[in-house]
């Protein structure tokens, strides 16, 4: 599995990004390309902040999806967006691609941090699974908008 932490696979990204237009349209879900941008920034955030999250979480659902998070094997299409993650408006193409390009740069620049905290849904992840887990959700919306 490719890593957002390694160089080629980061540029590679960042074009594929660059290859989106306000007019790219899914070949699956309800996400428009905006509200995709939206959504992708969250999971960024989420590893950049490094916060500690409340210890509630389900360990039956951590246990049984985590690896699949990194794996090899690609996302299903159609997963259930968190509610968290959910655009409840349309987005601007221009502003948020403008902020999930330095999000995704911002996470590479942290490609030698060490010290990451734990997922809040699949607990803790390594600093290679970490970077696993933020290509693998990248490119499961990038090939929902073909690119």
């Amino acid at each position: 599995m490719n890593s957002i932490f390694d160089e080629a696979t980061y540029k590679e990204v960042v074009e594929r990004f660059n290859q989106l237009s306000p007019d790219s349209t899914g070949l699956w879900g309800k996400m428009s390309v905006g509200q995709m941008l939206w959504h992708c920034q969250i999971f960024i955030k989420t590893a950049i902040k490094n916060k500690k999250y409340d210890k509630r979480r389900n360990p039956i659902i951590g246990w049984f999806f985590k690896k699949s998070m990194y794996n090899d094997r690609p996302w299903r299409k159609s997963l259930p967006t968190p509610p968290i993650a959910r655009a409840k408006e349309e987005k601007d193409f221009e502003v948020e691609h403008k902020k999930l390009q330095e999000l995704v740069k911002e996470l590479y620049n942290l490609r030698d941090r060490k010290d990451w905290n734990a997922h809040p849904v699949f607990g803790d992840f390594t600093p290679e699974q970490w970077g696993k887990l933020e290509y693998k959700h990248l490119d499961h919306h990038l090939r929902q908008f073909g690119v």
